[in-house]
């Protein structure tokens, strides 16, 4: 095996950046919806994820895949899920907008 003729310089390895964590999570059984805050140049987007918590073994893990005896859970958590952003825009829009206008997330 070839040596490297030139040291490693640390500051070209690309580290992975910290995960961001989101604004908000509901969970409903085995079933969390976690919200996400994305600024934009037009102002607060959010963004929903869905994942099925299970336990393989010992270790929790994630799917994002759903059997028919989850789908109930899931339509209740996007439901929790929308009224949270439901609200947070609102609050936005009320601090933004001067004639109380519903601004559309």
């Amino acid at each position: 095996m070839e040596e490297p003729n030139e040291p490693l310089d640390f500051a070209e390895v690309p580290f992975p950046m910290p995960k961001e964590k989101p604004v908000h999570e509901v969970r409903l059984g085995a079933i969390k919806a976690a919200i996400w805050k994305n600024d934009t140049p037009n102002g607060v987007r959010y963004n929903v994820t869905f994942v099925r918590l299970y336990r393989d073994n010992v270790e929790w893990k994630t799917t994002e895949s759903f059997g028919r005896d989850d789908l109930l859970l899931v339509g209740k958590v996007c439901e929790l899920a929308l009224l949270w952003v439901y609200e947070q825009t609102q609050t936005q829009s009320q601090n933004q907008s001067p004639d109380g206008e519903d601004i559309p997330f």
